[in-house]
């Protein structure tokens, strides 16, 4: 029984209702409910006895379809969804609408599946926007018997264009939300990634670095397991360094694997990671006790300075969504830090010992060109005493005399040295008793006549860091003076002027020629040029051989503050 046409005051009616009921369905910003929404209100605005909403993908297949007017028990009896097949496939590849009297005869139709409600009358509308299909609206079988009429497609045609309008504005909500949390995620990440940046900045010790990265990682992405193994010194192997996670005690079977033998070894020699899903089917690597627990996954990544592979990095989790792209980039930027950090401490290690070697090659040059010859030359002289007793006595007392004299020169170089070698601070004391504290010693290991001039108080104020580098710069002085000047006579001045504090350092001594001063005395006069300008000021040092030596140091002071 065919339907009778609307007359305008219902089609009107009904088009009011539409577009309200739209405008309900437009808000709706959750995708899921709004699927289900827009078959539902399609199904009451024709009274259709069955509608579907089916959704194309990307690639234009059917990625979904959702049934309306059956039971969860008929769709559960239904072998298998729609495919895109017949009508549904006609309509998805469609730009307008398709009605059909009977499905049955109709040559695009190819049937139903067991089980499927008989349907007769079919009104299908794509729901499209611009040119790209979003989805399909499918209506079978009107609740009076009659037929789908022009009228019932121009409604169901302009339901399709509100719905396309709340599909895409739901799907762009839904691409919102997820790129939110993954901004969320990565200034997550970001942040931890300073947090153990600034760790690793200043740590100095491997044991440190490891156990502070590994402690971290963990307790961030929750993870069951984790291990770290390290390269052994001469390169060829990697041992077990640290084992976190209560659920086992080992994660592999050994605790140490040679360069590219096994998953540790190989990860280590070709620097790539590894992830591993744990099937049943194991690597024969992983530990017995591994299969005796809930793990999924298995990653290894290694631990990559800039010159070499330090190490692997080795997590796993229980839980049964596998490690994402965000977190396996996370994972794999922790442990180029740490292997960045491994190897500066490395080089740290390497500079100190570098920096040892030289000192003690420039201490045996000086106690070799120095000390020794001196000594050598007081044996010669109490030598030629020795053969002198008996043919010339007041020659022989004469010698005698003077390598008592070279002796007592060669101990004054000795306690030179030892003043120049012991480490001296800054203690609880301002700069000028520090200051006196230094010209004391000096005075006591060398004999060099030595005065201070100072105020006594106006200083207090000068901040510590430059109080400590005016310090230090006074003792490498009075040092290079004590070992190199045979200065008679030493003054230091210490004044404030403006917004400066100034030091100076003067002695009578041999000078030496500026363009040499690296050859001449080592790193002292560099050491305190470095010193003034991490304080924020300077040094300027004059000197003629001959003339003696000044040392004019500055750094920035303001009284007021």
């Amino acid at each position: 029984m065919p339907s009778e046409a609307l007359t305008r005051e219902q089609l009107e009616q009904r088009m009011f209702a539409l577009h309200q009921a739209s405008l309900e369905l437009v808000a709706d910003i959750s995708l899921e409910s709004l699927l289900e929404r827009i078959a539902h209100l399609a199904s009451e605005q024709v009274g259709a006895r069955y509608a579907a909403l089916g959704v194309t993908g990307d690639n234009g297949d059917l990625e979904r379809f959702i049934p309306v007017g059956m039971s969860p028990e008929e769709v559960q009896k239904m072998p298998h969804p729609p495919h895109g097949l017949g009508l549904i496939g006609a309509l998805m590849r469609s730009r307008s609408a398709i009605r059909v009297e009977e499905i049955n005869a109709d040559p695009r139709s190819v049937g139903f599946p067991e089980h499927h409600p008989v349907m007769r009358r079919f009104l299908g509308v794509p729901i499209r926007q611009g040119d790209q299909q979003l989805g399909q609206i499918y209506l079978t079988d009107k609740q009076d018997g009659g037929s789908f009429t022009d009228d019932d497609q121009k409604v169901i045609e302009m339901l399709a264009a509100y719905a396309a309008v709340a599909i895409s504005n739901a799907r762009m909500y839904r691409e919102l939300i997820q790129r939110d949390r993954i901004l969320t995620r990565r200034n997550e990440n970001l942040a931890l990634l300073n947090q153990l940046a600034s760790t690793l900045a200043v740590a100095t010790d491997v044991e440190e670095i490891t156990e502070k990265a590994l402690t971290q990682v963990m307790g961030y992405l929750r993870l069951e397991v984790g291990e770290i193994f390290l390269r052994s010194e001469d390169g060829k192997s990697l041992r077990l360094a640290h084992h976190h996670g209560d659920l086992l005690e080992q994660l592999w079977q050994q605790d140490t694997y040679r360069m590219g033998e096994g998953i540790i070894g190989g990860t280590a020699k070709s620097g790539q990671p590894r992830l591993i899903t744990l099937n049943g089917r194991d690597p024969q690597q992983v530990h017995p006790a591994v299969h005796d627990q809930c793990f999924h996954q298995i990653a290894c990544f290694p631990l990559t300075g800039r010159n070499a592979v330090h190490g692997v990095l080795c997590v796993a989790t229980c839980h049964p969504q596998p490690l994402d792209e965000l977190e396996m980039q996370f994972l794999q930027a922790i442990s180029a830090w740490v292997g960045t950090a491994i190897e500066n401490v490395g080089y740290s290690q390497q500079g100190k010992r570098l920096a040892v070697l030289e000192e003690r090659e420039r201490i045996g040059m000086d106690l070799h060109d120095g000390i020794i010859q001196s000594i050598y030359a007081v044996g010669l002289t109490l030598e030629h005493a020795r053969l002198l007793l008996k043919d010339d006595p007041p020659l022989a007392n004469q010698r005698i005399e003077q390598a008592i004299r070279d002796l007592n020169s060669t101990i004054r170089d000795i306690r030179a040295y030892i003043l120049d070698l012991r480490p001296r601070q800054l203690l609880d004391e301002n700069l000028m008793h520090g200051i006196q504290r230094l010209v004391n010693e000096f005075h006591a290991n060398t004999l060099v006549e030595t005065s201070l001039k100072g105020p006594a108080d106006s200083l207090d104020k000068l901040p510590q860091v430059q109080a400590v580098a005016l310090f230090h710069i006074c003792q490498e002085a009075l040092a290079n003076i004590a070992k190199h000047a045979r200065a008679r006579k030493v003054e230091v001045d210490v004044w404030a002027a403006g917004d400066r504090a100034l030091l100076e350092v003067r002695d009578d001594g041999r000078g030496f020629e500026p363009a040499q001063v690296r050859v001449a005395l080592g790193h002292g006069l560099s050491n305190m040029v470095t010193r003034a300008r991490n304080a924020g000021g300077e040094v300027d040092i004059t000197s003629e051989p001959g003339s003696g030596t000044t040392i004019l140091a500055w750094v920035p002071f303001s009284p007021e503050s």
